[in-house]
């Protein structure tokens, strides 16, 4: 019984001491550049790198799941709130399904449309924190740029501002951003990097990965931003790439627990044929 404890306990301390992938609020739909000017978001909670574990959106450490705080689109300077649009689903990744949500939207004229999360705060009981993705993804319609670069605001109290348009990127472009709190730039901010490995087929990931990484560091990328809050990243694939700057909102409480308030914007890359 002794070498069966002891054998348990040794497969639990190499999962816990295994890679940890990273969390990120994903805001999808298959192309940054819409052929039709209906769509349908896919808000999910999850790890694209690996179609890993699916968190429920906005679960305490008691296990209550609490609704969305924002969600809306910015469109020629002005906003409109669509939380009401948001339908939950159950969203299956390769290894569970969790709470995720839907949402029907219309592209209404040309421009750019910068649509923003923001969902209640999640417990991550492996670290004994929660996690808040304040999260944006910007889709155009007829090449026309009008919001790409400007900074969405209240409601989201961090965010990522690009210096690149997200939905004209070829592989090898660069994309640029700046971490920003309340408006301000973030120095030295630290920022997670995955790329969305696994097509979503309806709601879920399908089982192929389109890339295996060679070792663990490079399923998810860290780079750092600068003293004024700004970061590159070369871009080697097309697809979608989600940027995550950590703890953008500083030292913060919830529920007397850590809360790490973190920016996250997604862009899309194409190959040159």
């Amino acid at each position: 019984m002794k070498k069966i404890a002891l054998f348990a306990v040794l497969i639990m301390v190499l999962m816990l001491s295994g890679p940890a992938s990273a969390h990120f609020q994903m805001l999808y739909a298959p192309d940054s550049v819409p052929a039709s000017k209906q769509m349908t978001l896919k808000l999910v909670f999850t790890h694209p790198f690996e179609a890993g574990h699916t968190m429920d959106i906005g679960k305490d450490e008691n296990g209550k799941i609490h609704p969305p705080l924002a969600f809306g689109v910015m469109h020629k300077g002005e906003k409109k709130d669509l939380l009401s649009s948001l339908k939950p689903i159950t969203f299956t990744s390769l290894t569970n399904s969790g709470q995720a949500y839907e949402a029907d939207v219309k592209l209404s004229g040309m421009g750019d449309y910068i649509y923003y999360f923001v969902p209640a705060p999640y417990y991550e009981a492996s670290e004994d924190i929660y996690i808040q993705h304040c999260t944006k993804v910007i889709f155009n319609v007829a090449g026309a740029p009008t919001d790409w670069d400007s900074p969405v605001g209240s409601p989201l109290p961090v965010e990522i501002v690009p210096l690149d348009k997200p939905y004209a990127l070829w592989v090898g472009n660069v994309f640029r951003g700046v971490v920003t709190r309340r408006g301000k730039p973030v120095p030295d901010a630290e920022i997670e990097v995955e790329y969305l490995n696994h097509d979503v087929v309806g709601n879920s990931f399908a089982k192929e990965a389109k890339v295996e990484a060679p070792h663990d560091a490079l399923v998810t990328l860290t780079i750092k931003a600068d003293k004024n809050g700004v970061f590159t990243f070369g871009i080697p694939k097309a697809g979608w790439w989600g940027f995550a700057a950590l703890g953008a909102g500083g030292d913060l409480k919830h529920n007397g627990k850590e809360l790490s308030l973190d920016a996250v914007i997604w862009v899309q890359a194409v190959d040159m044929k």
